[in-house]
Parts: C-alpha cells; sequence; structure tokens
C-alpha cells in the first residue's frame, strides 16, 4: 500500500492549489506546478522536503519527477530548511556591471554568513542568483517576495535592519 502523501498539504494550502488548478484545463494542470509548489513552500516555513514534492505531484495528477525538475532548477525553490528572511541578490550581467559583485561581499561581512548560508540565529539565508528580472534597476535582490533596486551600501543597511 502507498503512503497517501496529499494529506501533508493543509486545507488552506488544497483550497490554494484548487484556485490555480480551476485556471486550466485538465491536461494542462501541470500548468499549476509551480504556484503549488510555492504554497506547499510557503506552508513548510520556506522550504519542500521530498515528501512535500510528492504530495504536490499527487494532488495535481503530475509524475513526481516535474515536482522535483522544477524545484531543483529555479532558485526560488528550497530544499533544506532556510532563514525566516530569504535574500537573493542578483548575479546577472546587468547587475554585476553595476556592483552586485560589492553588494553580496558587503552581505556576506554583515551577516557573517557565505552565499548558501543562514545565520545562526535563523534569521536570514543568503543566495545569489542568476536573474531577478530587474536589469532596469541593477544592481537588485529580492528579499522574501519584495524587490530592492538601485541597490547602495546604505540602501542594504537599511533594508537589513527593517528584517525580523
Amino acid at each position: 500500500m502507498t503512503k497517501n502523501y496529499i494529506e501533508l498539504l493543509t486545507d488552506a494550502s488544497q483550497k490554494n492549489i484548487d484556485e490555480w488548478l480551476a485556471r486550466y484545463p485538465y491536461e494542462k494542470r501541470r500548468s499549476a506546478l509551480l504556484p503549488a509548489l510555492h504554497v506547499a513552500q510557503d506552508q513548510n516555513g520556506g522550504y519542500l522536503t521530498d515528501n512535500l514534492l510528492q504530495a504536490v505531484a499527487d494532488y495535481i495528477d503530475v509524475p513526481k519527477i516535474y515536482a522535483y525538475e522544477a524545484a531543483t532548477f529555479y532558485s526560488m525553490f528550497e530544499l533544506k530548511p532556510v532563514g525566516r528572511n530569504k535574500v537573493y541578490v542578483c548575479n546577472s550581467v546587468c547587475c554585476m556591471l553595476r556592483g552586485s559583485d560589492d553588494i553580496i561581499e558587503q552581505l556576506k561581512a554583515k551577516l557573517n554568513i557565505n552565499l548558501g548560508e543562514t545565520t545562526p540565529d535563523g534569521k536570514i539565508t543568503l543566495k545569489e542568483v542568476e536573474c531577478l528580472a530587474a536589469c532596469g534597476g541593477a544592481p537588485a535582490m529580492m528579499v522574501n517576495k519584495t524587490y530592492h533596486e538601485n541597490l547602495t551600501s546604505e540602501k542594504i543597511d537599511e533594508i537589513l535592519q527593517g528584517l525580523e
């Protein structure tokens, strides 16, 4: 007998995923995969477990490999516990040319962690991402789900001070 992984999704998560599924015909339900993964990740404190990947796949009726491929391809998904705040710094060419390397170094020094690490108090996880699609406001970073553009050293300090 196989385990019913769907039960890992809360009623609220299932309702949210149902809203996404309603946008697509049954044969295109894979289109709801990315939002469904976001829902499951948010439900679980910011990261996806193997069982949650299976639950999402089961719930939207797609092979688990589809959920795994999406979760490992896109940098917005986490497969291990992360801090309460996720800080993603863009390293695309536009951002790099406008100082993202300096921004990353400032964040590493200020937080006393390296890329991919979380502060000892669990407050912040720092990651470098390929592109945030904010070239016009380079250098850019995303904190949780909020974009910050035209970053300066002063703006970085202000943003960090505002985090819980």
